[in-house]
């Protein structure tokens, strides 16, 4: 049986990285709140980058709904804790990770914990987890730990990067106080000022922000995964631009459009203000037809 070595399990990184680089992200560490439909890939694709060491939180399991998207998501894995299945398939990758899992979530309790030593915060949760969304955001900025989230957003990626010293998720997306129905228009509208994806929607019924429910893809998943990997060597190695907030980028893969989007004042933005005000006639409307 072949011994694992780090260098030669890498070694094909080297060239778009190089040698000394690639020991720089040996001793990084990135924490990644949700092993679900995003969270478990990039997990995966940063393993084999060659990050060193992660923080991990879920609470939930795996179930059979989740098999369109989620890189852990298999008949023999069902009703199994994703942390911990995750962890299993990132240690198959380099069994020299030094992990931290949090099976009950990130919580107020443990949130210490979980951002402590993080050289990077990656952003996995459910697009529904608003309160932990804006703590860990909070947090991360209180700490100067950049963070990134990657929305899948029918067969595309919508990118938001915040930087230490820069725009905060709070003074983008103004979710504090607000209903939630708003927080999700709020959120759903600010990752992707572009709107790239509505296009193509077949079932727009499946959209329901009231009752947490929306059409997802795995293309979508694999697409974010391959941004967060790219932003993670960025920002990690110092090398190569990274748009921040209020900048967003948004690519798709159905209709082969990228978009680069600036929103100073994020949602107080005019454009971005008119985007929530059709968006609650909408909802309403919807609404009122269920």
């Amino acid at each position: 049986m072949t011994a694992f070595s780090y260098d030669a399990a890498f070694s094909r990184n080297i060239g778009w990285v190089s040698e000394p680089e690639q020991q720089v992200l040996r001793g990084k560490r990135i924490a990644i709140a949700g092993m679900g439909g995003v969270g478990g890939v990039h997990l995966l694709t940063l393993s084999r980058l060659g990050i060193g060491a992660f923080h991990l939180a879920d609470f939930d399991t795996f179930e059979i709904h989740n098999f369109n998207r989620q890189a852990g998501a298999s008949m023999s894995h069902l009703d199994q804790p994703k942390v911990d299945v995750m962890a299993e398939l990132a240690r198959d990758i380099n069994p020299e990770l030094k992990l931290m899992l949090f099976s009950e979530g990130v919580t107020r309790d443990n949130l210490d914990a979980f951002l402590n030593g993080v050289d990077l915060y990656v952003d996995g949760l459910d697009f529904f987890a608003f309160e932990a969304r804006e703590m860990l955001f909070a947090a991360c900025a209180e700490r100067s730990i950049p963070a990134i989230t990657v929305a899948p957003l029918g067969m595309g990626a919508a990118l938001l990067n915040f930087l230490p010293g820069g725009m905060t998720f709070e003074d983008y997306f103004q979710l504090a106080g607000q209903p939630e129905n708003e927080k999700a228009l709020r959120f759903l509208l600010g990752l992707a000022p572009a709107g790239l994806h509505f296009g193509y929607l077949v079932e727009p019924s499946r959209v329901d922000l009231a009752h947490h429910r929306g059409p997802s893809t795995g293309m979508a998943c694999q697409l974010c995964a391959g941004v967060a990997g790219t932003e993670a060597l960025k920002i990690l190695l110092k090398r190569g631009r990274s748009y921040a907030a209020p900048y967003a980028v948004h690519f798709d893969a159905f209709s082969n459009r990228l978009k680069v989007t600036w929103r100073p004042g994020g949602n107080r933005h005019p454009l971005q203000r008119l985007a929530l005000a059709i968006g609650r006639k909408r909802l309403a409307r919807q609404t009122a037809q269920r």
